[in-house]
């Protein structure tokens, strides 16, 4: 068994095409996930095939071609445009004398290096040894024995066993405090809804410029990069939109073509806060052809995450490229479900704002109410859970309440104190004509 380096930094990438179109992949978008891995590319292979080989995933062929260049050119590393089985990945190993690494093991490696919060490094660490765990036998392949001779007899288990013993354990342990942090972070977004502040995540392919536009609207630092998977640990703000009030913005980790299934389980709690937003920015690369097949791609992922329910707002970034001018798409009901801007120019991110209060006060009730003085209770029902934005009284003693507050909470008001309560939403010039509200018999 040959002593594999710990890194690689002079790479060859291998795409084959297939004629297949579930097994298709991008050879742009992988370049830059290898020079976003840290990858020096020194040469790309090239090749079509009809199904994959059962021994090297490429033709014997290719293989030679591949061992020529590796000794040629003092190549580290072999990247795979595709999903190796460990066995071929392992037949590659042994034939290349290099380290050979898939698509999936590639996009991990990645993560790793972004990770920054101690909860990013449990989940990649634990995503990394999920893909491990099937991969064991690739380096221990000389110690598939029983362990014997002087001072080595024990309960007869094989190091490969031993090694997946451990394994187990660390994902159990992970996993256990992934729990944690997941039961801290449940606690922030009850006392959230409790307190009715809207939720607002943003989502999208990766690269498109969600951390771009995250920061403008924050005035947050969140690092930005022209690189695939610039961040990855999410981040919540405070945002004012006028008409609504605070609301909480949530920059999540971008989505990408065939996200490896580990990854997207590892990040399942991360992602909880996508899915109980209100509403969901869908970032799109206004400028990228391939901008439909990423929606598709979004929203698989969303789907998996449990939060495809969740409205959209599509949001087409980087129109400073094609020269679109900004503006919002309405629905036949007026409703927005798209806006134009560029987050590096900064144009039309007031529409931006804009679309967000029309389409967070669909969802709520705003007006004037009016609470003759025995009905106290329901006052303070309302102050209670921050419904209240404005207070008057009239000649007759009755309180003028402005209030804002979700649908549902104000019909579990109503349904509480068995009261209907008649909204103004247009606001009052002479408050005494606030309408009354009556009892329900």
């Amino acid at each position: 068994m040959f002593d594999r380096p710990q890194v690689g930094e002079r790479a060859i990438l291998v795409h084959i095409d297939f004629f297949s179109e579930g097994q298709r992949e991008q050879l742009q978008e992988f370049k830059e996930l290898a020079e976003s891995a840290g990858a020096s590319v020194v040469d790309v292979v090239t090749g079509s095939r009809n199904r994959p080989d059962s021994r090297y995933f490429i033709g014997t062929g290719k293989v030679d071609e591949l061992q020529k260049q590796v000794e040629s050119q003092q190549v580290e590393l072999i990247l795979f445009n595709h999903t190796l089985s460990p066995s071929q990945e392992r037949n590659l190993e042994a034939r290349l004398q290099c380290r050979v690494l898939d698509r999936t093991g590639l996009i991990l490696d990645i993560f790793a290096q972004r990770a920054r919060s101690f909860e990013g490094k449990l989940q990649v660490e634990l995503a990394q040894l999920r893909h491990l765990s099937t991969r064991l036998v690739r380096g221990w392949t000389h110690l598939e024995r029983q362990k014997g001779g002087i001072g080595l007899r024990g309960p007869g288990e094989t190091q490969l066993e031993t090694d997946r013993r451990l394994i187990s354990g660390r994902i159990k342990q992970l996993k256990r405090r992934l729990v944690k942090y997941t039961e801290q972070r449940n606690l922030g977004s009850r006392s959230r809804r409790r307190a009715m502040v809207p939720s607002v995540s943003l989502v999208g392919y990766t690269n498109a410029g969600k951390s771009t536009l995250f920061n403008d609207l924050t005035d947050a630092n969140v690092y930005v990069a022209d690189q695939l998977f610039a961040t990855l640990d999410p981040t919540l703000r405070r945002v004012d939109v006028q008409g609504i009030g605070h609301i909480v913005l949530a920059d999540t980790v971008g989505f990408i073509r065939h996200l490896p299934h580990d990854l997207v389980e590892a990040f399942r709690s991360t992602l909880e806060e996508t899915c109980e937003a209100d509403v969901l920015l869908h970032v799109i690369d206004a400028n990228d052809p391939e901008r439909n097949a990423y929606i598709d791609q979004v929203n698989k992922v969303l789907k998996q995450v449990g939060a495809d329910a969740i409205p959209q707002i599509q949001v087409y970034n980087k129109i400073d490229l094609n020269e679109t001018p900004a503006k919002i798409d309405f629905d036949e009901s007026g409703v927005p479900i798209r806006v134009w801007l560029s987050a590096k120019t900064g144009e039309g991110l007031e529409l931006l704002q804009q679309a967000l209060s029309d389409f967070l006060l669909q969802e709520k009730v705003n007006g004037w109410i009016v609470l003759q003085p025995q009905q106290g209770n329901i006052r303070a029902a309302l102050y209670a859970i921050g419904a209240v934005c404005e207070e008057e009284t009239n000649t007759n003693g009755d309180n003028l309440l402005k209030i804002l507050l979700a649908k549902q909470d104000f019909a579990r008001i109503q349904k509480k104190f068995a009261v209907e309560l008649e909204v103004n939403p247009v606001g009052l010039r002479d408050k005494t004509d606030v309408p009354t509200m009556s009892a329900l018999n």
